[in-house]
């Protein structure tokens, strides 16, 4: 049984339940073609006749950016399901009288739709540790069943796309944090679209940024490594439930993601986010494993070099940088997975 009020605005509650119907039927009539490849994921792109239509003497048009927006991947982040239906709403009403309001090709995917409407993180395991080749006694969860339909949209949707290519995968922290909005950023994506999706991230109000060396199975990371995306996960603010979120908190990323929509320069104030390397991953060994801080210790908390980090058995993790900040401290992942993440600021 679904616990999604009937009291919430429609349209989020319309994204909430993967119900795309109002939305698609607006973008059909303003002349885009729209399709829905699996249950929760829309597209929507300049259909051909359109591209033509626009272009000088009739030939193909430059290739629109490819954008990925997608929310819900952990059921009990909603924060950016409220902000994105806002926007989306607002934006499918636009075209109706400007066509061109959308600038970009989009496909919007809401992830674990099952886990929303159980209103839990998940169901049987982390959806966003699914999106990776291997995953062991997690291969027959539902997530991970979940993860190949949109693995194999997301392929659909980029396998024609033009050069410029984004997906901004929006969550909410479960911890307070020092940054209340911060980003991890594949290192693999090249130095201009990687530059340029820093810049957006300061238009959005980020205040720090990660560089992940390497993917732990997140969808962003996918979209980076297998698709040469400019592809982000964003932390904005804390989780929270659907209608009480304080969406006032995302009132920069929301302006960004509508002025990237829409193809406009953000009229937000562009602030460099603080940059940070991972200095190392924790991972849980065993069920042995204890943190050597308690579970109300807030994202990028700094330790000095030499501090005990976690314990596992005979193994411990201790800070080697004058200075480490924790992020995402968790010892209750399964064992094999991260149990935290630990930085250093690089600029």
């Amino acid at each position: 049984m679904s616990q999604i009020s009937t009291a919430l605005p429609a349209a989020v509650r319309a994204l909430a339940e993967a119900d795309f119907s109002v939305v698609a039927q607006r973008f059909t009539a303003a002349g885009y073609a729209v399709g829905q490849p699996a249950d929760g994921i829309l597209t929507i792109q300049r259909a051909a006749d359109t591209a033509a239509s626009v272009s000088s003497g009739g030939s193909a048009s430059a290739p629109r950016p490819a954008v990925v927006l997608s929310v819900g991947v952990h059921g009990d982040e909603t924060g950016p399901i409220e902000v994105l239906a806002y926007l989306l709403d607002q934006l499918s009403l636009d075209v109706a009288d400007q066509p061109a309001a959308l600038a970009v090709d989009l496909m919007l995917c809401v992830g674990n739709i099952d886990a929303i409407r159980a209103g839990k993180r998940f169901i049987d395991a982390d959806l966003n540790r699914m999106f990776r080749t291997e995953r062991g006694t997690l291969a027959g969860t539902a997530e991970a069943a979940r993860a190949d339909v949109m693995v194999a949209a997301t392929s659909d949707f980029f396998h024609s796309a033009g050069p410029v290519r984004w997906h901004l995968d929006l969550h909410t922290a479960i911890r307070p944090s020092v940054y209340p909005a911060f980003a991890i950023v594949p290192e693999l994506i090249a130095d201009q679209p990687r530059q340029q999706l820093l810049h957006w991230l300061g238009h959005a109000g980020v205040g720090a940024v990660i560089m992940n060396p390497a993917s732990v199975g997140t969808y962003s990371y996918y979209s980076a490594e297998y698709h040469q995306a400019a592809g982000t996960t964003i932390e904005l603010g804390r989780i929270g439930t659907l209608g009480n979120n304080d969406i006032g908190q995302f009132a920069d990323a929301s302006a960004a993601l509508d002025a990237l929509l829409r193809g406009v320069a953000p009229a937000t104030q562009a602030r460099q986010p603080h940059i940070f390397a991972t200095a190392r991953q924790i991972i849980k060994l065993s069920d042995n494993f204890r943190m050597a801080f308690g579970r109300e210790t807030h994202n990028f908390t700094a330790m000095r070099q030499g501090e005990e980090i976690a314990r596992d058995g005979d193994t411990v993790y201790t800070v080697q940088y004058p200075e480490e900040l924790v992020v995402f401290p968790n010892p209750d992942v399964r064992v094999g997975l991260r149990a935290g993440l630990m930085v250093h600021r690089i600029g």
